[in-house]
């Protein structure tokens, strides 16, 4: 089993059971400062957005004891976050992106992070309080969907949270502006115009970034007998919004 934590006297193998494994766009191309600098250049409009999903976010935590965060990459969002929990955690298929977390989040004690596939953890059951999964991951990831949904599920405590967060459709073109200045600064491959409409995104490199609908969520979640609340944040995001019910 492959990881790193920092800053934490928290019993760690009490959380962890199984191996960590996978690898995709985000960990051999996108991943540490070249995702850094992602963030770095976007457009005020994205800011915004980011800034609103974090603040949603925090708004749903109420003081929650242990969090995590699937796809943290350098720990963006985990630094914002780690001031209103007790305890966030973070996992990431990038060592690259573990890496930065340590410079990146030198302030903060109460967290750590984990080397893991996101769809197949190595945490126990019904630990955390909140689980949650931002900015698209649940695309971005390139994982099979109702699997990292139902890993999400099972490491939730009952009554916990789980959040998930897609694009909205009102955004799309302040995301293809980005996501040009990415591909312009050589962070993603050449973006394929004939072939992005719709709300994907398409490099010649083979990278595809999509989205998924509140109706989706609905039906994904649906499967596992779970009601959603989908809201649209800042009329940039779609959340999902679970109480694990037993």
């Amino acid at each position: 089993m492959e990881g790193k934590t920092y800053g934490t006297d928290l019993n760690l193998d009490f959380f962890l059971n199984g191996s960590m494994h996978e690898g995709t766009y985000y960990r051999e191309k996108l991943s540490a400062n070249k995702l850094l600098r992602c963030y770095e250049i976007a457009p005020p409009r994205i800011k915004q957005y980011l800034d609103a999903e974090i603040q949603f976010l925090i708004s749903n935590l109420h003081g929650a004891d242990l969090v995590l965060e699937l796809g943290c990459g350098y720990g963006r969002v985990m630094k914002a976050v780690s001031q209103f929990v007790s305890w966030i955690m973070g996992n990431d298929i990038s060592k690259e992106s573990l890496e930065l977390v340590r410079s990146y989040m030198e302030s903060c004690q109460n967290y750590a992070v984990f080397l893991m596939d996101a769809s197949q953890m190595a945490f126990r059951s019904c630990v955390f309080d909140v689980v949650f999964c931002i900015q698209n991951g649940i695309s971005a990831f390139g994982v099979d969907k109702k699997r990292l949904i139902g890993e999400s599920i099972r490491v939730t405590k009952d009554n916990g949270i789980i959040l998930f967060s897609s694009y909205s459709p009102k955004i799309w073109e302040a995301r293809l502006k980005w996501f040009r200045k990415q591909s312009r600064f050589g962070l993603v491959g050449e973006i394929d115009e004939e072939k992005t409409r719709d709300g994907t995104i398409v490099c010649k490199d083979g990278f595809r970034a999509t989205t998924v609908s509140g109706d989706e969520f609905v039906e994904l979640f649906d499967d596992f007998g779970l009601n959603v609340s989908v809201i649209e944040v800042d009329e940039s995001s779609v959340f999902c919004k679970v109480i694990k019910k037993k």
